[in-house]
Parts: C-alpha cells; sequence; structure tokens
C-alpha cells in the first residue's frame, strides 16, 4: 500500500511538471510575438556586417569614423566582414549577426529562407553594378559560349546576369561564381571573359586590367535606379532593441551626410578602410570612377523589390517569386527622418 501510494505521487508529480513544462513550451510559441514585440532597451553588443567594397561605403565610414559608436553610446559594436551576400545570410540565420549591409537579392532570399525573421529596415546605396568584358566582345550576343563571373552563387550580381541572359535567350554562357578579387586575377590572366560585378571591382578591370562596359546596370532600371546596397535585421533583434537599431539608423545617416559633404575624404576613408579589410587600395581613378557610378542614400527604392523578387525566379535561382508583404519594417527610420524634418520612405506592398 505505502508502496502504490509512493507510485501514485511520483506519477502525479510527473503529470504536473509534464504540464508545467508544456504551459511553459506553449508560453514561448504561443506568446513568442508578444515576448519578442516588448522592448528590452538598448542591447549590450551589436554585431553588424558588410563588405569591403565601396558600394558598402556608409557601412565603411560609419565604423571608421565612429558615426555608429557615437550613435549607439554604451552599446559595443562587433564588426565583420564578408565577400557576398549568401554568406552574410547564413551569418544572420544563424544567429551570429544582427545587423547587415546586404546587396537587394540575398536581402530577399533571407526573408524567403528565414519564414519573415528578417526585416529590410533602410536603403545605402544605389547603382555601382556593371557588366564588363573583353574589348573584342562588342554585343550582348558574342556572350555565348564566355566565362563570365559572378561575385558569389544568388548574390546580387549574379541574379542580374541570369535574369540578363535568360531574357535575351542567350545559350552557352558560362556563370563562375568568385570572390572579386579572384576574379580581377583570373580575368587579368586570359581565364575570364568579363563579369557582373559591383564597385570597385567594375571599374578595376576596366582601368586596371583592360575591360571594357558592355552594360551598366543602370540602364536596365526606370530612372537609372536600383538598390545595391540595403539594411536588414534578424526582426528578433528589431523588436526586442528597437532602440539599438536606431542608432545604427541614425550613424548610417550622419556617414552618408558626412560623405556628400566631404566627397574627397570620404574616398579617403573607403580606401583606408579597404586597405584594412582587403589588403589593397585602389588608384585614384579606379576611385573617382567607382564613386561616380553610385549614389549614397537612406531611400531603398522600394517599387523595385517586386520586380527583382520577380528576376531571381527569370534567372533559375528560386522556382516561384516571394510574397515580400511584411519584409519591411521602415518605422524607426521614418521616426529619424522625422526627428530630423526629412521625408519618410514609402514602401507599397512590402509593410504588413
Amino acid at each position: 500500500m505505502r508502496t502504490h501510494h509512493r507510485t501514485r505521487l511520483l506519477a502525479a508529480a510527473f503529470a504536473a511538471l509534464t504540464l508545467a513544462s508544456g504551459i511553459a513550451g506553449c508560453s514561448r510559441a504561443d506568446r513568442g510575438t508578444e515576448v519578442e514585440q516588448k522592448s528590452q532597451g538598448a542591447a549590450a553588443e551589436v554585431r553588424l556586417g558588410y563588405f569591403p567594397n565601396v558600394t558598402h561605403a556608409p557601412a565603411l565610414i560609419g565604423a571608421k569614423n565612429g558615426f555608429f559608436a557615437k550613435e549607439l553610446g554604451s552599446t559595443k559594436l562587433t564588426t565583420q566582414t564578408f565577400n557576398a551576400g549568401p554568406e552574410e545570410v547564413n551569418a544572420l540565420l544563424g544567429d551570429s549577426l544582427d545587423i547587415a549591409f546586404i546587396g537587394s537579392g540575398p536581402a530577399i532570399n533571407a526573408f524567403t529562407k528565414s519564414k519573415g525573421a528578417i526585416q529590410l529596415v533602410s536603403g545605402a546605396v544605389t547603382g555601382g553594378a556593371q557588366l564588363v568584358v573583353k574589348p573584342q566582345i562588342t554585343a550582348p550576343e558574342q556572350l555565348t559560349g564566355k566565362n563570365i563571373a559572378t561575385p558569389s552563387l544568388a548574390n546580387t550580381q549574379d541574379v542580374a546576369l541570369k535574369k540578363f541572359v535568360a531574357e535575351k535567350k542567350l545559350a552557352g554562357v558560362k556563370v563562375t561564381n568568385l570572390d572579386n578579387p579572384k576574379t580581377f586575377d583570373a580575368f587579368k590572366k586570359g581565364e575570364l571573359d568579363g563579369g557582373w560585378l559591383p564597385e570597385p571591382w567594375s571599374s578595376r578591370l576596366v582601368l586596371d586590367a583592360g575591360a571594357k562596359v558592355l552594360l551598366d546596370e543602370k540602364t536596365l532600371w526606370p530612372e537609372g535606379k536600383f538598390p545595391t546596397t540595403v539594411v536588414i535585421v534578424r526582426s528578433e533583434f528589431l523588436q526586442q532593441h528597437p532602440e539599438t537599431v536606431t542608432a545604427i539608423l541614425k550613424g548610417e545617416l550622419a556617414a552618408i551626410e558626412w560623405a556628400k559633404t566631404n566627397p574627397a575624404e570620404a574616398k579617403k576613408v573607403v580606401n583606408g578602410e579597404l586597405k584594412a579589410l582587403a589588403g589593397s587600395t585602389l588608384s585614384e581613378a579606379v576611385l573617382d570612377r567607382a564613386f561616380s557610378g553610385i549614389e549614397l542614400g537612406i531611400d531603398p527604392v522600394a517599387s523595385t523589390f517586386s520586380q527583382l523578387a520577380q528576376d531571381s525566379v527569370t534567372a533559375g535561382v528560386v522556382k516561384s517569386a516571394v510574397d515580400l508583404k511584411g519584409f519591411a519594417d521602415f518605422g524607426p527610420l521614418n521616426a529619424v527622418l522625422k526627428e530630423q524634418g526629412k521625408p519618410g520612405v514609402n514602401a507599397p506592398g512590402l509593410t504588413k
């Protein structure tokens, strides 16, 4: 009887423990949104990612000149650089990165892969991508049978090239994914026929390796504007630490305004960071050409994103275009812009 009583007590205790665990699990799953949406104040640390490219100038200037640090206050800023969008996306989804300056294509892919756990919060740079080739290639039809490089599989320029090839019905174009410095070396050796590349690499191939421009991507977009670099954040981080995200956006705006007011100094800062992060500096001619092809600004050109999503389908990167509703949250950015007396950013079809 004593044994039977003890067994009943143990069973009841186990049932109670299981029920409590179930309730705790339920509360995390069912009320997770409620918990996540409650701000926890400024983060102790923010991990920021970007590329050592001219097209990431706001991030390079913001980090080097202390614009981010000034706005972050006591929040520690940790930076990490990447060569292409897909690896940066993996860092975000692997919870080793909080905020990223990234290409528009990988930004869309991150939102898709994460089932909405990534948010677009700002633009950074428009323009600055070209298809550059050997001088003897003078028309798109001559790309047939040629070897053309892009920075990474499914990155922004990779999608753009593959879409272009598909729409022009060019057969036999070989697309090779290479880090930008390797593309430069391979082109000089004659191992590549060209590349669809972001700045400064398109300028380096033209001025330092004898390539010519077959196509400037600007010619493919209304008013010549397309988002080359945008800012995305983990949704959970945005919900928990909106103050920290706002601080990064304030720092970005400050960096952009400083660069526009001090263009010569901005080029020097970017060149210095390229030396520190990528091991080489750019000639003055390359810097000037690269900067002339881009525009720094927080406008993400939101109207282009439905087309960008469709381009991934045309390029064969994904099977169907993703629904981008909920992709963007420009609340923090628009609050900063309003505070500074500037017009807000619209996001047709991208917000919840």
